[in-house]
């Protein structure tokens, strides 16, 4: 039985040798494990970081506007009259002088005979006294025939005489001058928008029939497109600048057009200057009140600022900030910003080009924070390089 004793207390002293042995080894592993994760985390993690730039943002806003007639207008009687004729109607294409309707006003016809009889009494009260005043004076060159305040009160008498000429010339005129009203005539080219009455109407300057005009007319080669720009975007559009637009009747085809007018005021209501550009519309494809899709480029200022990726600015609660590395430390400025287009955004600050800026801020890069490991990357800012 000894043999047998000795070879179990020979296999308990090699297990247990093996069992202290496996223990070891775990505690060296877990302890080398210890010191790799305790070396880690004592070596802070590489801060991504672009070099900044200036540049200009590429974009533009789209504002709606409308298109109007060059010229447009409301076309009444003066005269209290009766439509005779109408010689256009809505669509007729006109010209400049051409004859648009007729009136008649038997009573204008009346005034002007009676305007003509005074014209033609008043005419002959005058040659008599011209010629009363002309013998006068030809007989006051012998001494002692006429006296001379004889002489000037008939030289009186003929200037009243004058006077009332030209006044019943002037009333003839007048009544002339009503009876041209009579025809309406088109003051420019275009096209009748409208036409409200027909042969045989009351027209005039009271009553019923001046409550609507006798036709509009509108110019229609030439258009004004017409757009209120907020007063933010007032800097891009100057004299001449060029636009794009389209419509909702032609969304596939894009029109363009140049800055003809501006106000030079912004309304007070809207905080908006109004632009007028002229557009040219010989095919007439289109139409005096439709809608425009303005495009307004943003690219008009000639002045670059820094353009980040919106991720680098940091909107704290003590204000907007962009993180710097300078001397192995991070550094928090201040700064404003100012328009954004998809992921990229101006700042404003003290900037210098090539400024290592945090690609990704966070409030956990504490001002002052050591900033041993950087690893610079490219910016992704779409901008136009000055």
């Amino acid at each position: 039985m000894k043999p047998a004793s000795n070879i179990a207390r020979l296999f308990l002293s090699v297990a247990a040798s093996a069992v202290l042995l496996q223990s070891c080894g775990t505690s060296n592993a877990k302890a080398e494990k210890e010191k790799k994760e305790g070396a880690a985390e004592a070596a802070p993690p590489a801060l991504e970081a672009f070099a900044i730039q200036k540049g200009q943002l590429s974009s533009s806003i789209k504002i709606p506007g409308e298109l109007v007639a060059f010229q447009r207008v409301d076309l009444y009687a003066k005269v209290s009259s009766f439509v005779r004729k109408l010689y256009v109607d809505v669509g007729s294409e006109v010209t400049a002088g051409q004859l648009l309707v007729t009136m008649e006003a038997p009573e204008l016809n009346s005034q002007l005979s009676g305007a003509e009889s005074r014209l033609k009494s008043q005419e002959a009260v005058y040659l008599s006294s011209k010629a009363t005043y002309d013998r006068l004076l030809e007989t006051s060159k012998t001494p002692g025939t006429v006296s001379q305040n004889d002489l000037d009160i008939a030289f009186a008498k003929q200037k009243s005489d004058l006077a009332q000429l030209d006044a019943a010339k002037a009333a003839y005129r007048e009544i002339g001058d009503t009876r041209n009203y009579l025809e309406i005539r088109a003051p420019f080219s275009g096209v009748i928008s409208r036409r409200n009455v027909s042969a045989g109407a009351y027209v005039g300057p009271a009553g019923k029939g001046s409550d609507m005009p006798i036709f509009t007319l509108q110019e229609q080669k030439k258009l004004r497109l017409v757009v209120s720009i907020p007063e933010a975007y007032n800097s891009y559009l100057h004299q001449n600048s060029e636009v794009n637009f389209t419509t909702k009747s032609m969304l596939n085809q894009v029109f363009t057009a140049k800055v003809s007018r501006l106000s030079g005021a912004l309304d007070e209501r809207l905080r908006s200057q109004s632009i007028e550009m002229d557009v040219l519309n010989n095919d007439k494809k289109l139409l005096p009140g439709m809608v425009a899709e303005v495009s307004i480029p943003l690219t008009g200022s000639n002045v670059s600022t820094f353009v980040v990726p919106s991720k680098a600015i940091l909107n704290s609660t003590t204000g907007v900030f962009l993180l710097r590395i300078k001397d192995k430390k991070v550094e928090w400025i201040p700064v404003k910003t100012g328009r954004k287009v998809e992921d990229q955004t101006e700042v404003f600050g003290d900037l210098n080009p090539d400024d290592l800026i945090v690609k990704t801020a966070s409030e956990e890069v504490r001002d002052g924070s050591a900033a041993a490991h950087v690893k610079t990357v490219p910016a992704t800012a779409a901008v136009v390089s000055k």
